[in-house]
């Protein structure tokens, strides 16, 4: 009989920083890329935000592939993206990537001896429903959660977790023409935040599933 086993193993992790840490970082912003993203590509969407103020540090997710398979091999570059997780074996993944990012974010933290800046964790697309997870079920401390053109997952119970998430001034990010996010799966959110009494700010923008620079200087600037 086949039998399904698993090993915790120990692997290597990448991430991209903007700026240094510092006494002049008033705060550090932890930003998840979508699905098919690379940390540095991801990152220089948020290069605006790097006025020696804050610290950005964009992880990577763990499971990389191949963008364009279907490329023949010699023809021209075969370009590689990563994925939070799939539907397959989905509670490892989503432990995996929580434990990741927990000992991330204790690294970049330690390098402040006294109280540490502000920490801003944004989620974009795919990435949304991982920074919430995170956030929700890990060891972080945030002063602000962005869910960027994405949303919660269906799955977290937000009567366990809808404290923490208020806490964390969750804000919602949606463009208007976003063809990923319709208004109906928005309201839907916004009902069920309301439903369970989570705490919440709603952003829009005139765009559409992207990291938009305007609304982000603008997001910034109010933190």
């Amino acid at each position: 009989m086949i039998r399904e086993e698993r090993i915790p193993v120990t692997r290597t992790a990448r991430y991209a920083t903007l700026g240094a840490a510092g006494p002049h970082v008033e705060q550090v912003w932890f930003v998840l890329h979508g699905y098919g993203y690379l940390a540095s590509r991801f990152l220089k969407y948020f290069e605006i935000l790097d006025d020696g103020t804050r610290l950005l540090v964009a992880p990577e997710a763990l499971s990389r592939f191949y963008l364009n398979p279907e490329v023949a091999q010699g023809t021209r570059p075969r370009r590689v993206g990563a994925s939070w997780m799939t539907r397959e074996d989905r509670l490892s993944e989503i432990h995996d990537y929580v434990r990741y990012l927990d000992t991330l974010a204790a690294q970049v933290l330690s390098a402040w001896s006294g109280p540490s800046p502000r920490v801003v964790v944004l989620g974009f697309s795919q990435g949304a429903a991982t920074a919430a997870r995170w956030v929700a079920t890990g060891g972080v401390t945030t002063h602000r959660l962005v869910l960027w053109a994405g949303g919660l997952p269906p799955d977290l119970d937000l009567g366990k977790s809808g404290d923490v998430l208020s806490g964390a001034a969750l804000t919602l990010v949606v463009g208007t023409r976003d063809a990923y996010v319709s208004r109906e799966v928005r309201e839907d959110e916004e009902q069920r935040l309301r439903a369970n009494e989570v705490r919440f700010e709603l952003h829009s923008y005139d765009g559409g599933h992207e990291i938009h620079p305007e609304q982000l200087l603008k997001l910034a600037r109010s933190i």
